[in-house]
């Protein structure tokens, strides 16, 4: 099967700290990463606001990569002749989900009280990234990841997107979350319909419990026909959301641990209990891929996520049940399908 993608990517160093990109260690995981064949990669920088209620977002140089890990890592992905996505990322410091940045809204015709301190400071994070994304030739700027309560103010954004528009010259993309993709009235104004894909697929796993032996009903097998059967349901729905937007749309986020049932869960990151599956972790990557690669449609993706330090042997990938796919079946099966 050939693929249509436009976008055959995957997301490095979500979490990174100061100079961890430039180190011996960063730098060699982004020699790894690029040996998968993919022709871009998406930069994912977290910068911090203190609550989920703060309308201040904060530079923390003890953590956010510089703006010079930034040039290194798009100059080392230029060099290969890998185009580059930069995605400032936004968390809050009191470990809620972006999603959760929300405020009142405008009372009694008065101004729109804090939404718009929390838009200043969001408007000049942006400003700053979009400048070095122009600066640095960065081929799409990624302008919000899962902003989810912030989604309904609508001219504040598009107040942003303007702004931006004058900055940044090249093509530019929010992230929404899966099942939210049609519910924003702003994303007409984007080059892409951008969405993290972490959707169910594995539903004949849910609800499967582990015994002490690491096997009871997460032992059975992947059942790839159901999670094929429920990718092309998504891929109706999606097609028709961009169909109406008249955008192709990318998978911003999308990914699933070696985990057993975490087909199931796409987003987890908490259970450390689950078994290890390859497996299953390359069921859910290769029933995607086998669903949207002739999808004219579908621009292409940024896998979840590249670690900012991977590891380097079979022993330590056996062991891993995170995101990596490294040394893994994911791996083998997402470098064949960038070949072709």
């Amino acid at each position: 099967m050939e693929n249509n993608f436009e976008i055959r990517g995957y997301t490095y160093g979500y979490g990174a700290n100061r100079n961890d990109w430039r180190s011996e260690r960063g730098a060699r995981s982004q020699d790894l990463l690029h040996e998968l064949g993919n022709n871009w990669v998406c930069l994912a920088v977290v910068n911090y606001q203190d609550t989920f209620y703060s309308t201040k977002i904060k530079f923390d140089f003890t953590r956010t990569p510089t703006d010079k890990d930034v040039a290194f890592a798009v100059a080392k992905a230029h060099e290969k002749g890998v185009k580059v996505c930069l995605k400032p990322m936004l968390n809050s410091d009191d470990h809620m989900w972006r999603a959760y940045i929300d405020f009142p809204d405008r009372n009694m015709g008065e101004k729109d009280g804090y939404w718009e301190e929390w838009f200043k400071s969001y408007t000049a994070f942006m400003v700053h990234y979009a400048e070095l994304a122009e600066d640095l030739k960065c081929e799409m700027l990624c302008i919000g990841c899962e902003m989810l309560g912030s989604e309904r103010k609508e001219q504040h954004w598009r107040t942003l997107i303007a702004k931006l528009r004058g900055i940044y010259s090249g093509k530019m993309v929010y992230n929404t979350n899966h099942g939210k993709e049609d519910e924003a009235k702003w994303f007409d104004a984007l080059d892409y319909l951008g969405t993290s894909a972490y959707y169910s697929v594995g539903k004949a796993r849910i609800g499967g419990t582990c015994t002490a032996d690491g096997k009871g009903d997460f032992d059975k097998p992947v059942d790839k026909a159901a999670m094929k059967a429920e990718w092309e349901k998504i891929r109706e729905r999606v097609n028709g959301v961009a169909a109406k937007l008249g955008k192709k749309y990318i998978f911003m986020e999308i990914g699933c641990r070696s985990a057993a049932g975490c087909s199931a869960m796409p987003w987890d990151f908490y259970h450390r209990d689950l078994p290890q599956s390859e497996d299953e972790q390359a069921a859910f990557y290769e029933t995607c891929l086998e669903t949207f690669a002739e999808e004219p449609q579908f621009a292409g993706v940024f896998w979840w996520d590249w670690s900012t330090f991977v590891y380097d042997t079979p022993e330590e990938a056996a062991k891993d049940i995170g995101f990596n796919i490294h040394l893994k079946k994911a791996e083998k099966i997402l470098k064949e399908y960038y070949a072709r």
